[in-house]
């Protein structure tokens, strides 16, 4: 039987994995989910998130760190310590 014409639906994560991923305490990846930082989808009584839903919030807090600003479409504050070292890139997590 062959079957390569179907579409093979996309992995689904756990809180746990996510937070694993983004390298965050669990609660911190829940808080992202409920948020709607981060899509997911309830099954039962479980969050479950897609891996482009994570990639695509990832990929964003990559362009909010590029353009600098924080997320609102406001530019962030300017860093007082501009020259104490590299910039640091952060993730969207509010």
């Amino acid at each position: 039987m062959d079957n390569k014409d179907t579409t093979r639906p996309p992995a689904l994560l756990t809180v746990r994995e996510v937070a694993d991923v983004l390298r965050v305490h669990q609660r911190t990846a829940y808080r992202l989910i409920m948020g709607g930082s981060i899509k997911a989808i309830k099954i039962g009584s479980q969050w479950r998130v897609t891996e482009p839903a994570l990639m695509e919030f990832i990929e964003e807090g990559w362009k909010v760190s590029a353009t600098g600003q924080d997320g609102t479409g406001k530019a962030a504050p300017d860093r007082k310590d501009a020259d104490a070292g590299p910039e640091q890139l952060k993730l969207p997590l509010d």
